[in-house]
């Protein structure tokens, strides 16, 4: 046994400070703490809706193409797929938009690596879900860069966020909120008594 700290064996004094160690360790940096670091960081980066007309919410709700065509419809869009941590859809949508309207070949040779790099390469630190097919054109299409390099690649991630995404966005409160911000979607109540006249109701699209 060991008597005494000045008495105790090396191998003592070894397992103390190790123990020591692990101890301080944990109570430093719980699990927990780390956790919620992360999630409060999150919730940092995700940008405040702004509020605008509900005459314009509503035209959103026609088609994605009128939503990200909007400049607050395309910024409310990137916070909801924040939300859903699948941003990186919207950002690629948005930088394909950028390299079209680039006019310089330098600068569009710089972009066109960038954005197959950061997106589209398999293990890329945002890589998008593209098939296998789309991909592959998409690297060989850079051996000869030009304006439509991205396109079939934008054009899949594009109809992906239209059949999954913005049909929860649809549905989401963030964007019905937008869409009847003082009554809520309380109008409709008259649908749900039976009356036959719903003056002040809101009709969403049918999702099919």
């Amino acid at each position: 046994m060991c008597k005494g700290f000045a008495a105790l064996p090396a191998t003592c004094l070894k397992s103390a400070k190790d123990i020591k160690h692990k101890i301080g360790f944990l109570l430093q940096k719980p699990e927990i703490q780390q956790h919620q670091s992360v999630v409060s960081n999150e919730e940092e980066k995700v940008t405040p809706v702004k509020r605008t007309d509900p005459v314009e919410v509503k035209k959103w709700a026609e088609s994605l193409d009128n939503l990200v065509n909007h400049e607050v419809g395309l910024s409310t869009f990137k916070t909801f797929l924040k939300m859903e941590f699948s941003q990186e859809n919207i950002e690629f949508w948005m930088a394909c938009e950028e390299y079209k309207r680039t006019t310089s070949k330098e600068q569009l040779t710089a972009k066109a690596k960038e954005i197959y790099n950061t997106y589209v390469d398999v293990d890329s630190p945002k890589e998008v879900n593209l098939d296998a097919v789309t991909r592959e054109e998409t690297k060989r299409s850079l051996k000869d860069i030009g304006p439509s390099s991205f396109n079939e690649a934008q054009k899949k991630i594009f109809l992906l966020m239209e059949k999954d995404s913005y049909r929860r966005f649809l549905k989401s409160k963030m964007f019905l909120d937008l869409l009847q911000p003082s009554e809520k979607r309380k109008p409709c109540d008259a649908m749900r008594r039976g009356r036959k006249t719903f003056t002040n109701c809101i009709f969403m699209p049918q999702l099919v």
